[in-house]
């Protein structure tokens, strides 16, 4: 059973709560790491995504283009702290591309 929060608490407080309480953490962070993806890819390498899962620390990337999969994998260091960066923690540890 979750802890009684006082009527004192902030609401940031209380949705932390909510979200450790109910395990949405990973839910939410699969959401925040599609939504960096299309925002630090641009148009570009988005119209060759087909989809982005994300499993425990690994982001797989699929993409419907052999070039675009290549030239994306010289940079899969880059990626990752850019994604990182956009969350504003560690959330992704490896990419790989599909």
């Amino acid at each position: 059973m979750a802890k009684r929060l006082n009527n004192q608490s902030s609401i940031g407080a209380i949705l932390n709560e909510i979200i450790q309480v109910n395990k949405l953490q990973p839910g939410i962070d699969q959401v925040m790491v599609k939504e960096a993806w299309v925002a630090l890819m641009g148009n570009g390498v988005n119209n060759y995504t087909r989809n982005i899962i994300l499993k425990g620390s690994t982001l797989y990337v699929e993409l419907t283009s052999a070039v675009l999969r290549e030239e994306l994998s010289y940079g899969k260091d880059k990626i990752i702290k850019m994604i990182n960066e956009e969350l504003r923690r560690d959330v992704i540890t490896a990419v790989v591309l599909r």
